[in-house]
């Protein structure tokens, strides 16, 4: 009998022809509800890049150079892909590279494809004022974005999409739900809010 499989695995070429292994794509493989969110989210994520990247009439490789090496091509082609996480220092170092707001590279609820529900989540901005500055800052700064985008500048609450909590989470490189029970423990969403990861599982 032969050696039994364990994995399957997808073998590639890296850049200067070396074999380049990675994991069986992750929708051939079973997850549960927030893994499968998270995992669609970052295919989706990963669309995103590529249309920005194609926009701006770039190669993969095209990115490498013109970044003088910053960028790798087989590193961009991941997380675009949606083989790779992208960090929120490194998601907003692209934004500044294709010269786009970070909000630019975000999907909205329309290429996740999910059934939003209609029911709005509202943020207290006065109390994420409270929350310590290196938490709070990823968090601040796409309130900003959203406020710009919509010149609503009141200040005090703002609403959000249940598809937020999903960029969020990818900001935070977290889950939904940990995102919300964060955004929770900080006083900045109700517990009403519970609700919203249930509609999304």
């Amino acid at each position: 009998m032969g050696k039994p499989v364990t994995s399957r695995r997808d073998i590639r070429r890296g850049p200067k022809g070396e074999p380049v292994v990675r994991p069986t794509p992750a929708s051939s493989l079973t997850h549960g509800p927030t893994e499968t969110h998270m995992t669609d989210y970052a295919r989706a994520l990963g669309a995103r890049l590529r249309a920005i990247r194609t926009q701006q009439g770039l190669s993969l490789h095209g990115v490498e150079e013109k970044s003088s090496g910053k960028w790798k091509a087989v590193v961009v082609g991941s997380y675009e892909r949606g083989d790779r996480s992208v960090t929120v220092a490194k998601l907003a170092e692209l934004a500044e590279f294709y010269g786009v707001p970070v909000s630019e590279l975000l999907p909205d609820g329309a290429a996740y494809g999910g059934n939003e529900p209609a029911a709005k989540l509202i943020l207290d901005l006065e109390r994420l004022n409270t929350v310590p500055a290196s938490d709070a800052a990823p968090l601040a700064r796409y309130a900003r974005t959203i406020q710009a985008q919509r010149g609503d500048y009141n200040g005090k609450v703002l609403s959000i999409r249940h598809e937020d909590l999903r960029s969020l989470a990818v900001i935070y490189d977290t889950s939904p739900t940990a995102i919300t029970e964060q955004l929770i423990a900080w006083g900045v969403l109700d517990a009403e809010a519970r609700r919203a990861i249930e509609a999304l599982s």
